[in-house]
């Protein structure tokens, strides 16, 4: 897995409603990237409700949020609708974000782990905890407190 310093992978791909997601497009502004192992379970709902719960203080405070998980665009897309999503679920179907970034599980799914982004595209701090809550109130110290 990565560590804090170092420059977040980039990647392009496919997003929840249609369009296509390239992480340096981001680049200079602060990033939430986190990892979800399946669309539409119980952790990981919990987890993307509490981020689009806190999504208008990172909106306002210029964050930007991203989901990403194993799940097809059309998965993605569903579950983005089902909670509501304010912000892009990447579809990394092939894996290879998830390699890249040292986070694919031993079957097959991502692990819940989430990479706080400064804006120079570094990873500033990383979240990794099985608990959705943590990763919410960690990217909300990083980035709206203090």
């Amino acid at each position: 897995m990565l560590v804090p310093g170092d420059v977040a992978p980039e990647f392009e791909a496919p997003t929840s409603g249609g369009g296509r997601l390239r992480l340096s497009e981001l680049r200079g502004r602060s990033v939430v990237l986190f990892f979800y192992p399946k669309a539409g379970t119980l952790g990981c709902t919990a987890e993307a409700k509490g981020f689009a719960h806190e999504f208008p203080d990172f909106h306002a405070r210029g964050v930007e949020l991203v989901g990403i998980s194993v799940d097809s665009a059309s998965e993605q897309t569903a579950f983005a609708s089902e909670c509501s999503l304010p912000f892009p679920l990447v579809s990394d179907a092939d894996k290879e974000i998830a390699r890249r970034f040292g986070v694919l599980g031993a079957f097959g799914h991502a692990k819940r782990v989430t990479f706080l982004i400064g804006p120079d595209g570094r990873i500033r701090e990383i979240v990794d905890s099985m608990l959705p809550r943590p990763h919410v109130d960690r990217a909300r110290r990083a980035f709206l407190e203090g």
